[in-house]
């Protein structure tokens, strides 16, 4: 084991379905590296069809009994599951660090968010509530109740291993659904660390399952099946296509936060050193390798110049190194891929006369680091303004009036998150409901907590995750019709 943390109980090279931690079938396994340096830190069971479907049958079977656990059980288990998560804090941010490449820094600040889901739900196992309608005939009754959609598939993405699972796994287990769950095969070790903390939290065995391996195989025989009835997943727009058409097949519900363009505008009218540090808050945060990151930064024409000044100062202070460093605020890209993309989003760039302000390059330090970018000029004809560039890179857009700006925000297929900035009232108003995107941060760079429905419209999905709403998606609703009260 190349990791160093204080409970090495949490670092598990072995997939866990049914309560027991196990390998491979064929005893085959995958290779997971630090994007930091590239060395092996571990292998993971590569599983296939024949474990897959060993955990949703154990998955179905488990949540026949879960589905019957009182509320405040259910909420007892979720909550020693948060402590659990708050007391090891630092040996699962290093295991994100380790494995994605973050700082310590963020990825800290990680584990807190993916606590917050699980503590959340906990309470909310509690108010799942039904209605009782009027009857509308005199000896008629109708009540409505809400019931676990019961066994649930669960795909995580890379960039938040531990989050992106948290607030999936607390919804589920608080309405008395199972899981079956396949983390990014570059970061499988935040998940099966969250897997062992529920399980010494005591929760049953067979509830949640985390398979490693082959992202094809596992996710067919997933949406294959018709003992899962739900998928949820977190990922890329074009993959959570191909998902909805197999789901289609056996009509699961199904929740899809995709992949987001988001815009960032800055009125004439606004605080300019708020607008600039929630913009780089917005931007470089996990390596601008979030779905939520700032792509196109807007900013009014009369303070543009001053705006690009205040930025670039700004964006030259992120220091750039391996994770565990504790003076790095960034750290490296995931992978090969995703620097090939940086590298084609700013070369295109500056061929459609973008200026480079600071950056551009690969970092000094090799690998897959690369340098804070800031891109004046920017144009709606370069890629960087129709693409996501899940990189360190801002385009600084500049505009003349409220009704261009919003026009070009809302021009893209994707609707996820949005921010402005503003000291005007009735804009805040204007502008918040005129964005087509299902979050809007106002002055502020920041919208993620676990109080509020995060999600997306158009392309960007479908669903909310976190706050009372996020429930919901893991609820049938049935109404009961009761004839002769009148005898």
């Amino acid at each position: 084991m190349k990791i160093e943390i204080n409970n090495n109980n949490l670092f598990k090279e072995k997939a866990y379905i049914s309560g027991q931690w196990v390998d491979a079938n064929d005893g085959s396994t995958i290779e997971v590296t630090n994007p930091a340096n590239q060395e092996i830190i571990g292998h993971v069971p590569n599983c296939g069809l024949e474990e897959t479907n060993a955990a949703i049958d154990a998955a179905a079977e488990a949540q026949k009994k879960w589905r019957q656990c009182p509320a405040k059980e259910k909420s007892s288990i979720l909550r020693s599951f948060y402590d659990l998560i708050c007391v090891h804090q630092e040996d699962l941010a290093r295991i994100i660090t380790y494995e994605q490449g973050k700082s310590m820094t963020e990825a800290t600040g990680e584990i807190t968010y993916s606590a917050s889901f699980i503590e959340w739900f906990a309470e909310e196992a509690k108010r799942i509530y039904g209605d009782v309608i009027p009857g509308h005939l005199h000896d008629r009754r109708t009540i409505v109740i809400k019931q676990p959609i019961g066994v649930v598939a669960c795909i995580t993405p890379w960039n938040f291993p531990s989050a992106m699972l948290a607030r999936k796994i607390g919804p589920a287990l608080a309405t008395g659904c199972s899981l079956v769950c396949k983390p990014a095969k570059q970061t499988p070790f935040s998940a099966l660390a969250l897997a062992y903390l529920a399980e010494q939290a005591g929760l049953p065995k067979g509830l949640l399952n985390v398979l490693t391996g082959n992202a094809q195989t596992i996710g067919k025989a997933m949406t294959d099946s018709n003992l899962v009835r739900k998928l949820t997943f977190t990922g890329s727009t074009e993959t959570g296509k191909m998902l909805l058409k197999e789901c289609a097949k056996t009509v699961k519900k199904v929740s899809m936060e995709l992949g987001g363009l988001a815009p960032f505008i800055v009125f004439e009218d606004a605080n300019i050193e708020a607008a600039i540090a929630g913009a780089i808050a917005a931007k470089y945060r996990n390596t601008g390798q979030t779905c939520v990151c700032a792509n196109r930064i807007y900013v009014h024409q009369d303070i543009y110049d001053e705006f690009c000044e205040g930025f670039t100062k700004a964006a030259a202070k992120i220091q750039t190194g391996e994770g565990l460093d504790p003076t790095t605020d960034q750290g490296p890209l995931i992978d090969e891929a995703a620097l090939a993309k940086v590298e084609e989003h700013i070369n295109d760039a500056q061929n459609q006369g973008g200026l480079i302000l600071l950056g551009g390059r690969r970092h000094k330090l090799g690998g897959l680091f690369f340098e804070p970018t800031v891109i004046k000029d920017a144009n709606d004809a370069m890629l960087i303004a129709h693409e996501e560039t899940f990189g360190p890179v801002a385009p600084l857009f500049s505009f003349a009036t409220e009704e261009e700006v919003i026009a070009r925000a809302n021009d893209t297929p994707f609707g996820l998150a949005s921010y402005f900035y503003t000291t005007d009232l009735a804009k805040s108003w204007r502008v918040s409901e005129q964005l087509e995107y299902g979050m809007v941060g106002l002055n502020t760079g920041i919208v993620s907590t676990e109080m509020a429905p995060f999600g997306g419209i158009k392309e960007s999905g479908m669903g909310r995750e976190g706050s009372k709403y996020g429930v919901e998606d893991y609820l049938e609703i049935k109404y009961i019709s009761i004839a002769g009260i009148d005898r």
